[in-house]
């Protein structure tokens, strides 16, 4: 009866952990080319940024910067088929330097809240900052 019991314990501690490891969202590191980003960003971070940074700060949606899958209207987020895609990320790079040198930002992460220059800083929910 103590092996019965002992292989029952076992048996759901590896069932809630694998409940854990299922319901903790997308392993870290899944996304491909990244290259201002942290390559070990969180699917949540990630949207964080894409949508309070990108989204609302130039006031734009996911097409602005990812092309569309050919043959579907799906969006290929790997894809640099979009300049505007580069741009965000000398964008970013340069909102990186300019908190580092001029805001004494020890270790800037865009998104991160102890960022003073970020998208909005300038572009104020527009795309095309001063053309509108």
């Amino acid at each position: 009866m103590q092996l019965n019991r002992k292989y029952i314990i076992i048996a759901g501690i590896t069932l809630m952990v694998g409940i854990g490891v299922a319901a903790g969202g997308p392993p870290r590191g899944q996304f491909k080319n990244l290259t201002v980003l942290p390559k070990d960003i969180s699917s949540k971070a990630l949207s964080k940024i894409m949508v309070d940074e990108f989204g609302d700060g130039l006031g734009v949606s996911c097409n602005f910067c990812h092309a569309e899958e050919k043959g579907s209207h799906r969006l290929d987020y790997v894809s640099d088929a979009k300049p505007e895609k580069e741009m965000a990320r000398a964008m970013m790079r340069m909102t990186l330097k300019i908190n580092k040198h001029f805001f004494n930002c020890k270790h800037p992460e865009i998104g991160a809240a102890s960022m003073i220059i970020s998208c909005s800083t300038c572009h104020n929910g527009l795309p095309h900052p001063g053309n509108e």
